[in-house]
């Protein structure tokens, strides 16, 4: 899933957070936005209790994780 869209939405870095994968620009770990859907709250809530991600950010980290989920479906069916 490493590719430039990727390195343009979510950062690893060891002196942020122990290297836990967050939104670029941010110290919010990109894992707080599954963890806020799986607990039913909207994307607006997420966006709302986390300012300085951006909505393009959150969409983006989505539609990266979609794209991976199809392509790990179809190579295991």
């Amino acid at each position: 899933m490493e590719n430039n869209l990727t390195r343009k939405i979510i950062e690893s870095d060891a002196q942020k957070l122990g290297g836990t994968p967050v939104f670029r620009g941010t110290r919010v770990p990109v894992q707080n936005l599954f963890d806020y859907l799986e607990g039913g709250d909207s994307l607006d809530v997420f966006l709302d209790d986390f300012p300085t991600v951006s909505r393009d950010q959150a969409i983006g980290v989505l539609e990266l994780f979609k794209v991976k989920l199809l392509e790990e479906y179809e190579i295991a069916a």
